[in-house]
């Protein structure tokens, strides 16, 4: 793989869909890290991409030798009394882990957030991937909760952590 000095952040657009999905589909079928286990057929995830292009929401893309090699984003919770609040996902397909790619996804989807004017970022973590709660926690990123028997994968089931981060000075 190509050294991360070719590495770009980028927002998303249309030209990584298709890349974005496959990176997607990647991550899930590890059923590991995601709520899912697979990516939505092509059809539904390029909508849902559509919306987050059209309706200028905070989603950032890696790109590493033309590879879409994870992603990263804050989208808006629903509901008037929850509008100052985003849900944090992120993805790296195995290849990119461990090579600081996660932490700048993670700065510029934060940066994003705030200048998008949200005030709380939330997110889930399974309580076994310790490598992202020890990313969340560098960001700044505080539990608040555990969820017993969040997930469920081929019969076993996990623990989630909640977490939240603030924007500063509130």
């Amino acid at each position: 793989m190509s050294d991360t000095t070719l590495l770009r952040i980028e927002p998303l657009a249309e030209r990584h869909f298709a890349g974005l999905h496959q990176a997607l589909d990647q991550v899930a079928r590890e059923k590991r890290f995601l709520a899912f286990t697979q990516a939505p057929p092509f059809d539904e995830a390029r909508a849902f991409y559509r919306d987050i292009v059209s309706g200028n929401l905070c989603q950032c893309i890696a790109v590493l030798g033309g590879e879409v090699v994870g992603w990263c984003d804050v989208l808006p919770v629903r509901g008037e009394a929850r509008a100052h609040v985003g849900t944090l996902g992120i993805g790296l397909v195995p290849k990119a882990r461990q090579r600081g790619i996660g932490a700048r996804l993670l700065e510029q989807a934060i940066a994003g957030a705030w200048a998008r004017g949200m005030a709380r970022i939330e997110l889930a973590v399974r309580a076994d991937n310790l490598n992202a709660e020890a990313l969340y926690r560098r960001f700044g990123f505080v539990p608040e909760g555990r969820q017993r028997h969040a997930y469920c994968i081929d019969g076993t089931y996990h623990d989630s952590l909640a977490m939240a981060l603030l924007r500063p000075g509130l």
